[in-house]
């Protein structure tokens, strides 16, 4: 199933997973695609923030009668680099197809001052994939735990608890913009 392999200097669910799922700290971190890299180090990390792309799939989607909208996504966040990397890897993919150009994955350490840490909050908005047959995240997701000696609880999205979505997904939002002195753009050392 494993459809890329985690550049050694992204893994860490091995210090991460517990029976519990992910543990958080106060350092988050966002996976994105190469070609946002400049702009989110000049500019910081922004919801809905890739402006370029939403473009482009507004104008493929209006030629089917769609019209825009004005929402906002929040900005996606988790508590482990091997699970943005996984986030970024999607970004990327889909970046280099409506941009027509090669672009790879990077990952963002997003070290927030105590006012924004205290507002994330958990994305429950996965319940999403927790109803989607044969979801890519979730597959790899029990993998990923598998390979960490654990094992993915199956999970009821109308039955679960909240945290489960950030404890045993890793999946976080934060519905405010992060200035670029706290992000830190990953490279291998």
């Amino acid at each position: 199933m494993n459809e890329f392999t985690t550049p050694d200097f992204l893994k860490d669910a091995g210090q991460l997973l517990s029976a519990d799922g992910f543990a958080t700290s106060d350092v988050w971190y966002h996976g994105t695609a190469s070609g946002l890299a400049d702009a989110i180090r000049s500019g910081g990390l922004k919801g809905s923030g890739d402006a370029e792309l939403m473009e482009r799939q507004l104008k493929t989607l209006s030629t089917i009668g769609h019209e825009s909208s004005d929402q906002k996504d929040p900005l996606f966040l988790t508590q482990s680099r091997e699970l943005a990397y996984f986030w970024a890897n999607q970004k990327a993919h889909t970046r280099s197809l409506y941009m027509q150009q090669e672009e790879t994955p990077v990952v963002f350490a997003v070290s927030l001052p105590a006012d924004l840490n205290s507002r994330v909050t958990t994305d429950v908005g996965g319940a999403a994939l927790l109803m989607e047959p044969g979801n890519l995240y979730l597959l790899w997701l029990k993998e990923l735990y598998q390979q960490n000696g654990q094992q993915l609880p199956e999970l009821n999205p109308f039955k679960c608890d909240r945290m489960d979505y950030l404890n045993r997904l890793g999946l976080a939002y934060l519905d405010a913009e992060v200035a670029p002195q706290y992000l830190t753009l990953l490279l291998p050392q």
